[in-house]
This record gives structure tokens, sequence and C-alpha cells, in this order.
């Protein structure tokens, strides 16, 4: 089996290795709200309650988890002010900087993708709109034939 890109092709070797560190990637950035997390607190640090605004329907217990799992792969601090209450604030490391071509990639293709669905689905509906408007005025109701009892 050999791997081929846009212009070269790899050994065995390159391919499983190029594998392992996409699967390595999604592992770390895998879920639906790591990403969005990355994305809010790039406009600055936030607490708790404010970053759990930010991301809508998101419940306390998975964002803990979210921001715990980012933490551990430092892409996000966690820094306790002794206020009362205690105030947490999270905000981005720098190494969290170097998802941003992913990020970027994603957008745009995400972009891309829904305006092709959406083209598809134009189209399609022209199409059974034309179709429908060859089928003649009779053959689209049902006549109403007696059936004997």
């Amino acid at each position: 089996m050999v791997c081929t890109d846009q212009f070269t092709i790899h050994s065995r070797e390159t391919c499983k290795a190029a594998l392992n560190a996409v699967s390595d990637t999604l592992y770390v950035l895998n879920g639906k709200w790591k990403l969005p997390i990355i994305i809010s607190l790039a406009e600055g640090p936030l607490r708790f309650a404010a970053l759990q605004r930010t991301l809508g329907d998101i419940t306390p217990k998975i964002l803990s988890k979210e921001l715990k799992e980012l933490e551990l792969n430092e892409f996000v601090t966690r820094e306790v002010y002794p206020t009362k209450p205690v105030t947490v604030v999270y905000s981005l490391t720098p190494y969290s900087q170097t998802v941003q071509p992913i990020i970027t990639a994603m957008r745009e293709w995400g972009q891309q993708h829904k305006k092709r669905l959406q083209e598809s689905a134009r189209k399609r509906n022209a199409a059974a709109a034309a179709e429908h408007a060859e089928v003649p005025a009779a053959a689209t109701r049902q006549e109403l034939v007696p059936v004997a009892v």
C-alpha cells in the first residue's frame, strides 16, 4: 500500500507516521467543545461563567472536563485569585497559537462545504420544481373511483 498526496508518493512507513500524527491531533482536539473554547479564549482571558455564556449550551460539568484536558495539553492556563468568592480565570497559552492554522483551514473548508451543499440543494430543488411543472395537472391528483363494498 502506498499513500499519496497531491505531489508525492510516500512509503508505507511515512504514510503510517502521517496517520499517527493525524490521530494524535484528533485525540487532543476531539469533541464538540475544544476548538470553540480555544476560539472563545482567543479574545482574551475569561472567567468560568463568562466562558460558559459565550459557548451557549455547554454544561458546567462538560466545560470543566474540557478545560482540564486543554490545560493538560498545555493550551489553557487556569489562574486562581484569592478573592471572596474565589475568582478563576482561564486564558490561552502561547502554545495554543500553534493550532491557529488548523482552525483557519477548518473554517475555510467549512464555509466552502456549506456553500457547496447549499448550491447542491438549490439545484435539486430547481430540478424537482421543473419536473413537477412538466407533469399534467390531472396526473397530480387522484381520481375518485367508486369501490364496491
